[in-house]
């Protein structure tokens, strides 16, 4: 099945209408909210119509969207820390949102963001509909679940789903190149892959204090590594916190604060209360302007992707959080992530290996960044990886399906 192809006269931007469908948007934290939220920023910047398909944040969060961003708001389930992640927590969206789609006026166009479940079903309501839709896909999931272990017999059936969920858009949208290749090669190159690119809001993550001037005292900050973003078994944040104990005697008061949570929490909260206790700590899902209070005084961000589960393509937006903020990053790891690190002079890049991870943390904890060090990466970063341009971007591809 295919959605009706788009119509050829062009409208006015005022007149064009986009939907976003997601389990994800501001105010909750993570890369794809941060995307789309951006996203829907860019396309009310030109005069565009944005409703938003997603769901009631968990409690306390409260909803600030942009001018011309209607969102609806869908009450979900959510795992023991607040996530939609999970089969029966994606169901409960999915489920009313081929209803939800199909009763509410006709946009000229569909975004939908991953799982592959909820892009199947938008591949459905727009079919009936005769809309077409973009796919914007920040992974690859049956890339991902084939690296972490799943079954094969279930990466099959998600394999296929997910073929089915890209196979029908107008473009997907990639945030690498090498996520590109993924989506080529699940699609059999039947649908254009445009690369937009990655970023982070540098409105968001940017110095909270101002920065030093040059020649004021080196800072005296209590010296921290920050790790912020998902801990999953993809990522293998493990690494820092067995490479911090390693350190951690040797530069006194030096702390690992970790922010955001994933399926491996429980085990890096044991791992550090056996190997380092009392230096590590773990503060769960904060908003995006606590994380940048932190990194502005960090000695060093953390992003690390683990070298051994199928995932070498991705790229960690969350290197971006750290530089924006003006702390270099310290990445450990294979993949894209390493040589914009090292070609950029963004920090310190090292294998997936505890001993030479324990080296980077140990030069990032002994000598603090200079104020002229922390201004060159926060320009840097809103120059090269600002969610604003990669919003653009992504902006234009939209329009371009819509016919507008």
């Amino acid at each position: 099945m295919r959605p009706h192809p788009r119509m050829s006269r062009r409208r006015p931007p005022g007149a064009t209408r986009v939907a976003i469908a997601s389990r994800l948007f501001p105010p909750e934290s993570g890369a794809a909210a941060y995307r789309l939220g951006a996203l829907a920023r860019a396309l009310t910047d030109r005069g565009v119509e944005v409703d938003v398909v997603t769901t009631r944040p968990p409690h306390g969060q409260v909803p600030s969207d942009a001018p011309g961003v209607r969102a609806s708001r869908w009450p979900v389930l959510r795992d023991a820390g607040g996530n939609v992640r999970g089969y029966v927590q994606f169901a409960s969206f999915d489920g009313p949102l081929l209803l939800r789609l199909l009763l509410r006026r006709r946009p000229d166009v569909v975004v939908v963001e991953p799982p592959p479940t909820t892009g199947t079903v938008v591949r459905l309501a727009t079919t009936l509909r005769r809309v077409p839709y973009v796919y914007y896909a920040g992974d690859v999931s049956s890339t991902a679940a084939e690296g972490i272990g799943v079954p094969h017999a279930v990466v099959r059936v998600l394999r296929r789903v997910e073929r089915f969920a890209m196979g029908g858009a107008v473009e997907v949208l990639a945030v690498s190149e090498g996520v590109a290749e993924e989506v080529r090669r699940l699609t059999r190159g039947r649908v254009p892959v445009p690369v937009v690119g990655t970023g982070v809001d540098t409105e968001v993550f940017a110095p909270v204090a101002p920065v030093a001037q040059a020649g004021d005292a080196i800072d005296a900050s209590p010296p921290t590594v920050v790790y912020a973003g998902t801990m999953s078994e993809v990522h293998g944040a493990s690494v820092f916190v067995e490479a911090f104990a390693r350190v951690a005697d040797e530069v006194p008061h030096a702390r690992l604060v970790v922010f955001g949570q994933g399926t491996q929490e429980d085990e890096l909260r044991a791992l550090a209360a056996r190997l380092v206790p009392g230096r590590v700590e773990f503060h769960g899902v904060v908003p995006g302007a606590v994380v940048a209070r932190a990194m502005t005084t960090a000695r060093a961000g953390l992003a690390s992707l683990h070298p051994n589960v199928g995932y070498n393509y991705a790229f960690p937006t969350k290197m971006f959080a750290a530089t924006a903020c003006g702390a270099p990053v310290v990445y450990a790891g294979p993949g894209p992530g390493s040589a914009m690190v090292v070609e950029h002079r963004l920090g310190w890049a090292c294998r997936w290996d505890v001993d030479e991870v324990a080296a980077a943390l140990r030069s990032a904890l002994v000598v603090p960044p200079t104020p002229e060090d922390r201004e060159r990466l926060t320009a840097w970063t809103v120059a090269h990886a600002s969610q604003r341009a990669v919003a653009a971007t992504a902006a234009d591809v939209v329009l371009r399906a819509a016919g507008a």
